[in-house]
């Protein structure tokens, strides 16, 4: 549904899907969350036809690098970060990853990579807090059902 949203800029998306990963983290544990952001990923891109392309390799790598730094706060030091904070850690590596992928497997010169970053992490970094919110009121919403 996110690429379906209008976009300013080309490319840069507010990662809503980044909240059932880290939702999933939450109430189900890291496995889950894995699976969750590999078949999410997978699915996405065999459904809008980058598989295997660029898109899919960018987002691979993100989201591997987001649900794994999210599940190493979580696990590792859970009492000094809220959702919120988990949320804007895993943006911060997802864009890292993103930014890595890009110059190590397409476009092998740093200047451009070096040229978008601060945009991209600045972006990232306030999407993940937005959705960190977002997950914090779904788990409280989702603890009081419970």
């Amino acid at each position: 549904m996110e690429t379906m949203l209008p976009s300013p800029i080309p490319w840069i998306k507010p990662g809503f899907s980044n909240i059932v990963a880290l939702f999933s983290l939450y109430c189900f544990g890291f496995r889950t969350a894995l699976y969750v952001t590999l078949i999410r990923v997978t699915a996405g891109s065999m459904l809008f036809g980058t598989f295997p392309g660029p898109a899919f390799i960018l987002s691979l790598a993100g989201g591997l690098a987001s649900v794994a730094s999210m599940g190493i706060f979580l696990a590792f030091i859970p009492r000094l970060f809220s959702p919120v904070g988990i949320s804007v850690a895993g943006a911060f590596f997802h864009n890292s990853a993103q930014l890595a992928a890009a110059y190590l497997f397409f476009i092998h010169r740093p200047e451009p990579v070096i040229l978008i970053a601060p945009a991209l992490l600045m972006i990232g970094t306030a999407a993940g807090a937005i959705n960190g919110f977002i997950c914090r009121y779904l788990l409280k919403s989702f603890s009081e059902t419970a």
